[in-house]
């Protein structure tokens, strides 16, 4: 009974990892990404010559707009594992990372057949703990570590910018938010002073921290500060610019979180329900599930359940998740 419901389990994670790769692309807008990106990047150049002499809030508005287009930019570039694992925080190699994820994987899947005593089930328990559970626990890190670096990111573009005023180097503002700043904005700003210690420019260590750090707000912040080094200009007043867009579009995304906050929890129960009700009638009368797990009809009917369950959660993950 439990090998049969190991690889029922495994299938259906087939199933959904091929949905995924196949549907999610037009439930999720990527293909409708795509040709706004090509029309956003025709009309950037246009953009950045009408934005002299504008008033604040249209030059604010072009802000949002170019950080827009650079965030879906880095969405379509392809980052490796090592690359991953420093945006995740940690100081792997890629190499301990591998061999890291091939003795959890050995372990998982000597637990698994211990359990099944299959050889089949165990492979593929060994394939998960591989391939599957350490990229997701290494994206789980990456991503909380780039949303905590978006929230403290204006802080510290408010830092320089008083700095600036006062008449400080920006490469003393860097220091002092390399010194006194929240991680992982101190350690990203600590890697800023590195580089300039070993000879490189500004704007060269800067175009390294975007490339560290995947999200439009560090992409921006390199183009200003690349910009001011190459033809000058009023620094301060592009910050001031960048910082405020940062706090209204984290103001919009905590307004968004919190709307969007009961139809989450809706789809959470409705996504979750088959499976408890599942698990408590089996709990009550056994002989009356195990006949989806003991013939082919039944493993038919709970595959193609699978497939809508899987197909149901994209759509509703689409219904509630918003681009700001």
């Amino acid at each position: 009974m439990n090998q049969q419901l190991v690889v029922v389990l495994l299938i259906g994670i087939a199933v959904a990892g091929l949905m995924y790769v196949l549907v999610y692309p037009y439930l999720s807008g990527d293909i409708k990404a795509q040709k706004r990106q090509k029309a956003l990047m025709a009309g950037a150049s246009d953009r950045s010559v009408s934005a002299r002499g504008t008033d604040p809030t249209k030059r604010r508005k072009m802000i949002a707009d170019s950080l827009k287009e650079v965030e879906e930019k880095n969405k379509k570039k392809k980052v490796d594992l090592q690359t991953r694992i420093t945006q995740a925080g940690l100081a792997w190699t890629k190499q301990a990372f591998l061999i890291g994820s091939v003795l959890f994987g050995l372990l998982l899947g000597f637990f698994v057949f211990v359990v099944s005593r299959d050889p089949i089930v165990a492979a593929g328990g060994v394939a998960v703990g591989v391939f599957g559970i350490p990229n997701w626990a290494l994206a789980f890190l990456r991503k909380r570590r780039i949303n905590k670096f978006i929230e403290e990111f204006p802080g510290a573009i408010d830092v320089i910018i008083r700095g600036v005023k006062a008449g400080l180097p920006v490469a003393d503002c860097f220091r002092m938010i390399a010194s006194e700043g929240q991680e992982p904005v101190r350690g990203e700003f600590r890697r800023i002073v590195e580089s300039q210690t070993i000879g490189l420019s500004i704007g060269e260590a800067v175009e390294r921290f975007a490339e560290r750090v995947p999200v439009a707000e560090a992409s921006f912040f390199s183009i200003v500060i690349n910009i001011q080094q190459k033809a000058g200009g009023n620094l301060s007043e592009a910050l001031s610019n960048l910082s405020r867009v940062l706090r209204d579009r984290k103001k919009m995304k905590g307004k968004v979180k919190a709307m969007s906050s009961e139809a989450k929890s809706s789809a959470g129960i409705i996504g979750s329900l088959p499976f408890l009700v599942g698990g408590a009638v089996y709990l009550t009368t056994p002989s009356y599930m195990m006949i989806l797990f003991t013939t082919n009809i039944g493993k038919i009917i709970i595959a193609c359940g699978l497939l809508w369950m899987a197909i149901g959660i994209f759509i509703m993950r689409k219904m509630i998740n918003f681009d700001i």
